[in-house]
């Protein structure tokens, strides 16, 4: 892996681990279409790093709601009045939605293991992340405001975040899915979204992280992983705020579009060749 490809591939994983439309459909997608011959050796531990890389953007980007949430939360078990205050209420709504997830990546991991090497169940699952987006648009009512979750709210977005564990399936697009059709507006949903993602991603990245401390020559790449792991945080964090102010005024029809287009022509790529 050059310089340059790992540039590249740290803007790809900062734009798409937010928009929605599927970061890891793209990390297997854009080496693909280039024809870049990349060591498995550096792949995946390029993969966690970056990812840690959007993790630290989310992070960044929401530490003033974090800090709160955290403060109340911890209030809240002092008190033992666990939903003491909507910020307490929040922090358990994480939690409680971070579970489905967990259970299925344990559950699930050899077949999602198996996915992450087919560009063919990458593009099919892009057509889900697709099917998803349309039908939160169609059936969402986006009524309600993140101070009118509730636990059920948080349950079944964290059943779409489930979904995401596969490649192809977009984590923000399933969630913010999961927030729509709860009744959630947009911007609530994608707040939600994001929130929810921090838990769960800063599991993955602490297993996956004692992993590389074990491998051999690792630190030949540190070139590489630091490149893209800044290149996945800055871009990532401008993402949040651009999405943000989108759905605002804008639905996630051009999003459920794009995942279509690409999707198929991907599917029909394969085919030709």
């Amino acid at each position: 892996m050059t310089l340059l490809e790992a540039i590249i591939l740290g803007i790809v994983q900062g734009l798409t681990e937010f928009l929605p439309i599927s970061s890891s459909a793209h990390l297997v997608i854009v080496p693909a279409l280039f024809g870049w011959k990349l060591d498995p050796q550096i792949v995946f531990p390029f993969d966690v790093i970056i990812q840690v890389g959007t993790l630290v953007a989310v992070i960044a980007y929401f530490w003033q709601d974090l800090w709160k949430i955290l403060i109340a939360w911890m209030r809240g078990i002092q008190h033992r009045n666990l939903f003491e205050t909507p910020d307490a209420r929040l922090g358990w709504y994480i939690l409680l939605a971070t579970l489905p997830a967990g259970i299925a990546g344990v559950l699930l991991k050899s077949a999602v293991e198996a996915a992450f090497h087919s560009l063919t169940a990458t593009a099919s699952f892009l057509l889900g992340t697709a099917v998803l987006l349309f039908l939160a648009e169609m059936l969402g009512k986006r009524t309600r405001s993140l101070l009118q979750m509730n636990a059920l709210d948080a349950i079944v977005s964290g059943f779409f975040q489930a979904l995401a564990i596969f490649p192809g399936i977009s984590r923000s697009g399933s969630t913010i899915t999961g927030g729509l059709l709860r009744g959630l507006d947009r911007p609530s949903a994608a707040r939600f979204s994001f929130l929810m993602s921090i838990p769960i991603m800063l599991a993955a990245g602490a297993m996956e992280g004692l992993n590389l401390i074990r491998e051999p020559g690792l630190w030949e790449f540190l070139p590489q992983l630091s490149a893209g792991f800044i290149t996945a945080a800055i871009v990532g964090y401008a993402s949040i705020h651009w999405l943000l102010g989108y759905l605002q005024q804008h639905s996630l029809r051009s999003f459920a579009l794009y995942c279509l287009v690409v999707g198929t022509g991907i599917l029909a790529w394969q085919i030709i060749l």
